[in-house]
């Protein structure tokens, strides 16, 4: 049987680089030994960590306004970047996410290291489909405060068969699910059909595709969308403090 590949250990300086982040909170980009990390907003009521998905990072305009405007709402936003993601932002180039378990103990990491700097804060996981699907499965093993999930894969576009659900009932947290109604990676007349934990608060985003792109003919926008979003989460996770 291979061996599972165990992640970096921050260090010291990248432990107090870290720290230091958390206490500005200026969207300002801190590399260490597992990734990049970007905090943006003061911690006044919760903090949300946020993962990106397989192919786009933190770069992308909508996890950009996404973690601005969540920030500027009183959620401290720490946007992690897995280890795949920032050597190919070295290289210049795209590159496959390793394998699941991999990412996982990557984001135990962050979380060990997050916890031991400021334990009273209540920290909640998320992410954009593939670190929302990362978080959801960690919190299958260790107990958080909650999720956020913009966008969750169910399943991959045109295959509604390959579900991604076998460990949601496994999820004791607090859950809070975005999904765009046209979101190839589960519509919203497919996930009203799952049997999800009856913690989960489920929001459709009104025409949104997996980025929340709405069509032209809607009154409404991307823009529109994030801002949705970003008050029910500033109201639970505010909550939550």
């Amino acid at each position: 049987m291979a061996k599972q590949a165990v992640p970096p250990t921050l260090d010291i300086q990248d432990s107090e680089r870290l720290r230091v982040a958390l206490s500005r909170g200026d969207g300002s980009r801190h590399e260490t030994a597992l990734g990049s990390v970007t905090v943006e907003g003061k911690a006044t009521g919760a903090r949300l960590v946020l993962c990106h998905g397989a192919g786009g990072g933190h770069e992308s305009t909508f996890l950009t306004e996404l973690r601005q405007r969540l920030a500027a709402s009183g959620i401290q936003v720490v946007a992690l970047e897995f280890a795949y993601m920032a050597t190919a932002r070295r290289e210049g180039r795209r590159r496959p996410p390793p394998k699941i378990d991999t990412l996982m103990a990557e984001l135990t990491e962050w979380r060990r290291v997050l916890m031991e700097l400021d334990d009273g804060m209540p920290l909640w996981l998320g992410g954009k489909s593939m670190g929302g699907r990362v978080a959801s499965l960690l919190a299958t093993r260790i107990a958080l405060a909650g999720l956020v999930l913009f966008g969750y894969p169910f399943h991959p576009p045109g295959k509604p068969t390959r579900l991604r659900l076998e460990h949601w009932p496994q999820i004791a947290c607090p859950v809070l699910l975005f999904q765009g109604t046209r979101d190839p990676f589960g519509r919203r007349d497919e996930v009203e059909g799952y049997e999800l934990p009856v913690q989960v608060e489920c929001h459709f985003m009104d025409g949104g595709d997996h980025d929340w792109q709405v069509p032209k003919r809607c009154a409404h926008t991307q823009s529109t969308l994030i801002d949705e979003a970003t008050g029910h989460v500033a109201r639970r996770l505010g909550a939550s403090g």
